[in-house]
């Protein structure tokens, strides 16, 4: 029988420290898992709006471009806004739906009858009875023309929109000359 004792190795394991310290680590990384979690929401929330002013914006440039291309406006003096002359309104206005003349933001427009979202219901099929209709009363839209060069404007598509407390704003830029 052998008596001889090993020698001590030390205690094998975590000590309470390096335990305490591994749950903060992990603690953190779990706390940013979540708040970018939080975020994707927030953006997942908001892509519906974000995506209506992104089509309000191109609605409104494509529509400033046909009344050049069809000759709605009979002088390129007249596509500018009107502090310059020109047509369209100064200043943030409401998604109103377009007037006699056909053009979006121009004097005419009737202001009361703002336009509104139209989407499917749970049924999934457009133009049935229960279809949702969302009014754009937390849009407004704005188009500035700046002059650059007696042939060449640039335009301004700036829609500014409401989510809950939150403001938002979409803008678009192009560049119109009076030749099409």
């Amino acid at each position: 029988m052998n008596t001889t004792k090993k020698p001590d190795r030390g205690q094998t394991g975590f000590t309470f420290v390096e335990t305490m310290i591994a749950i903060l680590i992990l603690g953190g990384g779990l706390l940013a898992l979540a708040v970018s979690f939080t975020q994707g929401m927030v953006v997942m929330g908001t892509a519906h709006a974000h995506q209506v002013a992104k089509e309000k914006a191109a609605e409104a440039m494509e529509n400033v471009f046909t009344s050049r291309d069809a000759r709605k406006i009979a002088q390129w003096s007249s596509i500018q806004n009107e502090s310059n002359g020109g047509i369209f309104l100064d200043g943030l206005q409401p998604l109103g739906n377009p007037g006699p003349d056909g053009l979006i933001n121009t004097t005419d427009d009737i202001l009361t009858d703002i336009e509104v979202d139209h989407q499917t219901g749970p049924d999934g099929v457009m133009d049935t009875a229960d279809d949702i209709y969302h009014s754009l009363t937390e849009y407004n839209r704005q188009i500035l023309i700046t002059n650059l060069s007696p042939n060449l404007r640039q335009i301004q598509i700036i829609i500014v929109y409401t989510i809950g407390s939150l403001q938002r704003s979409y803008q678009l830029t192009a560049y119109i000359s009076p030749f099409a």
